[in-house]
């Protein structure tokens, strides 16, 4: 199903926009071929669809679990593939997805432990500030 919302294609400057990221970092992730656009005008400008989109939201999610470039695009395979694959590939694809899915939570769990180390500092120096 297609959100209306989203127009059919879009300019580097509108996705960057719509996901609240740099110009330099979706060049350097279509650089790296994590995220290639769909297309190029007749004057070489990058043109994007919903589906690259959603890719690109993918990869902005990965990043603050702190994931690589070669995580990202290993997952983003394993995606790709997905939309693809005969039953006993999708299988073993379903099984890499999951290990995936289980670095995630871990990765999620080790953050929320930060943010609350995080806040427990900002409450020492909320007290030490009151009592000056």
């Amino acid at each position: 199903m297609t959100d209306p919302d989203v127009p059919a294609t879009m300019h580097i400057g509108e996705l960057a926009d719509r996901t609240g990221m740099s110009l330099r970092s979706i060049r350097h992730y279509d650089e790296v071929g994590l995220l290639v656009p769909s297309g190029r005008t007749s004057g070489g400008f990058r043109v994007y669809t919903a589906g690259d989109l959603e890719r690109l939201l993918v990869i902005r999610r990965m990043k603050p679990l702190g994931f690589t470039l070669e995580e990202m695009a290993g997952l983003l395979r394993v995606v790709d593939g997905l939309a693809t694959a005969d039953p006993t590939e999708a299988s073993t694809l379903a099984a890499r997805l999951d290990e995936f899915l289980e670095d995630a939570r871990a990765r999620h769990a080790k953050l929320l432990q930060r943010a609350a180390m995080a806040e427990e500092f900002i409450g020492t120096l909320g007290r030490l500030r009151a009592s000056v």
